[in-house]
């Protein structure tokens, strides 16, 4: 099979999508597939690569520019400029994660395109992306989430307001997040009033809407979904930060930070875990994969929802393919079936 590789992007998770798709990269045997590296520039530049990395822009320049055709002839293709090659995919990967590559964008474009691709459509995509968005189409399902409070960028020149409508549904400590963003970029935790303005400016530099939550106090858990039809969830895997909270810096640079089985978990809470984590995916008309995560309240031990990611990350410390080998899985045959789902989606 030609596989299409697609990694960096333009959001602020660039070089942890590069992590990603070295992972997978390594996974993909090459008696099976044949792989086209397609790397996109922080400054959205698309260019066909010999390696998985980072790249600079100055050495951008000594590459081809990768370019997808709209098209749904039998033969769909990339086609790669200067000179021109045409070059036959039978699946994308867009190991993207944040704006741009979770958020349905990509999607689309691989839509048009009439390319199979690994991972949720352009609705999951685009919902999920969006945490405001996403809270109010799981609301119906009944499963309980933080209490928030939703501002959009414009309303913050009218701050004392929008402290002052924040105050008066939340008790500090509150997160302040953007609505589209991952990887925990933009997030504060605000302890006092006199925060709250600095937080609310910080997030609106990454998306005009920002979502002010309560704050759970309790076991922040991961549960790993797969299928398109029939879906399948893991056990339950918990974060052990080395922060106040699991900011970017804690997932991807400190050591500290762990990623463990959560057994010591009553089993009836783990099973809600992993029913509610397959209700939600398929709310949003999930497909491929995804990660749910969830709080388990200290003093009540109930389940709390928290976000949803449709392209998490796949870095040797990842979440998502650490629960999935504890589940039987290798990183090989988790990938095998990521493209066949892809395959499977498409010819459905």
């Amino acid at each position: 099979m030609n596989i299409a590789l697609v990694f960096g992007g333009c959001s602020s998770e660039h070089e942890i999508s590069c992590m990603s798709a070295k992972t997978i990269f390594e996974a993909l045997d090459p008696a099976k597939y044949q792989v086209t590296l397609i790397f996109i520039t922080k400054e959205g530049q698309w260019k066909k690569v010999d390696q998985v990395r980072d790249y600079t822009p100055e050495e951008c320049k000594d590459f081809p520019t990768a370019v997808v055709i709209p098209s749904h002839e039998a033969d769909n293709c990339l086609i790669l400029a200067e000179p021109v090659v045409r070059t036959h995919i039978d699946v994308a990967i867009p190991v993207l994660h944040g704006l741009g590559g979770e958020d349905g964008t990509i999607q689309g474009l691989f839509e048009l395109a009439g390319i199979p691709y690994v991972g949720c459509g352009v609705l999951a995509s685009a919902v999920a992306m969006d945490k405001i968005t996403a809270k109010k189409v799981v609301h119906p399902l009944g499963i309980r989430q933080a209490q928030y409070v939703d501002v959009y960028r414009h309303e913050l020149a009218a701050m004392d307001q929008v402290i002052s409508r924040v105050e008066e549904k939340l008790s500090y400590p509150v997160f302040v997040k953007p609505s589209n963003a991952g990887s925990s970029v933009g997030v504060t935790r605000v302890d006092r009033r006199e925060q709250l303005a600095d937080a609310l400016q910080l997030a609106a530099q990454h998306d005009s809407r920002i979502l002010v939550e309560e704050t759970i106090i309790g076991h922040e858990v991961e549960c790993a979904v797969l299928g398109n039809l029939d879906v399948g969830a893991t056990r339950v895997g918990e974060i052990l930060a080395a922060d106040s909270f699991y900011t970017f810096d804690a997932k991807y640079n400190n050591p500290e930070s762990q990623t463990v089985i959560a057994d010591y978990l009553p089993e009836e809470t783990i099973q809600e875990i992993r029913k509610d984590a397959v209700r939600i995916f398929k709310a949003l008309d999930g497909s491929g994969l995804a990660r749910v995560d969830f709080f388990v309240e200290e003093k009540t031990g109930a389940v709390v929802f928290n976000e949803i990611n449709t392209f998490p990350g796949f870095t040797s410390i990842s979440m998502y393919p650490t629960l999935w080998i504890h589940e039987g899985y290798t990183i090989e045959s988790l990938v095998d079936r990521l493209i066949s789902l892809a395959v499977e989606r498409k010819q459905a």
